[in-house]
């Protein structure tokens, strides 16, 4: 998949299928979404395209009124969202700024800067609830109208449901934050995940007896935060077990060498002894978060944060042996 930040860009192709939206954790109904489009753009001979945004509007629209309570908790990072776009077949995506000029955009110059000179669309589908332009003064029936002027086809396509669930990126939020993983993954479609290149951190965790993997969450408000049954993927052949910390740290200073930031700090339960002390730092890893066990906890020094850390190792080993029992029973099943 090609990726380009902005429009402007002589690699772009000169037409396309086009969808449109923020596409945060790219749920099931996402990616019908995209199996419709990739169908549309095969048929009309063009690439599918995904056009998002970056920041979230709602991020902006927070920000520009200093009222971050505004802004929506992120499923995803960006990394994730375009490897999860990639994964769903898109030929090429455009990661679009939202600045002050894009707000302010009426609906038709959206359509003709953005959509016909920018992307040359030759087929545009939205959801069922996709507004557009400034004020969102712009919904599907103006651009089905601007559609049979412009050359372009217009498509809509309804809200997709799980066991009567209308599948959306609020309903995961809401799954994420209560803690209910299991719930999440059937939203998503496979567990949920985050990735991105180990950092280096205090390495506290080597001092207490348990070294961690830093992933940077580049988002201030993750969907998910609290402690974590983990599956780690690319430092073993097989995915590596753990737990993991999401949010700030809260028995931690503040000021440390993070200095508040949102991480994703993963102990995994058997260290692969190839890697050495120092081998995964830079390494790009892959943290599902199967379970939760329960939220940050602010300890009383680091003898107590050392032994919640432990009950917690002894609760994930229970959860995924728990886990491979009920597999094996249910694979035995299978077979007969």
């Amino acid at each position: 998949m090609k990726v380009f930040r902005g429009f402007q860009h002589p690699g772009i192709a000169p037409a396309c299928a086009l969808t449109i939206g923020n596409f945060d954790g790219v749920h099931r109904g996402h990616q019908a979404m995209l199996a419709l489009l990739r169908s549309e753009a095969e048929q009309r001979g063009v690439p599918s395209c995904v056009l998002t945004f970056e920041p979230h509007p709602r991020d902006y629209f927070a920000a520009s009124r200093q009222q971050p309570e505004l802004a929506p908790a992120r499923i995803g990072t960006l990394r994730d969202k375009l490897i999860d776009l990639a994964r769903c077949g898109v030929d090429q995506a455009v990661v679009l700024p939202f600045s002050a000029g894009l707000a302010a955009l009426a609906p038709q110059a959206f359509i003709d800067k953005v959509l016909l000179q920018g992307l040359g669309a030759r087929y545009v589908l939205v959801g069922d609830d996709f507004r557009f332009g400034a004020r969102r003064a712009g919904d599907y029936a103006l651009l089905d109208a601007a559609g049979t002027g412009g050359g372009f086809d217009v498509a809509r396509m309804n809200s997709y449901e799980v066991h009567g669930l209308r599948v959306s990126s609020s309903e995961v939020r809401h799954a994420l934050r209560e803690g209910r993983m299991e719930d999440a993954a059937r939203l998503l479609g496979r567990p949920y995940r985050i990735s991105g290149h180990v950092v280096h951190g205090r390495k506290l965790g080597r001092e207490l007896g348990f070294r961690t993997l830093n992933l940077r969450f580049a988002h201030w408000k993750p969907a998910a935060s609290g402690i974590f049954v983990v599956l780690v993927h690319g430092l073993a052949p097989s995915p590596l077990p753990g737990v993991a910390n999401l949010g700030v740290r809260p028995s931690l200073d503040a000021n440390d060498v993070n200095r508040g930031r949102v991480l994703l700090e993963t102990h995994c339960l058997d260290w692969p002894a190839g890697l050495g002390p120092e081998g995964a730092y830079g390494k790009l890893i892959r943290v599902e978060l199967l379970h939760k066990l329960h939220d940050e906890l602010k300890y009383d020094g680091l003898d107590a944060l050392m032994q919640g850390i432990g009950r917690d190792c002894d609760d994930a080993r229970r959860y995924l042996a728990s886990r491979h029992a009920q597999t094996h029973r249910q694979t035995s099943r299978d077979r007969i």
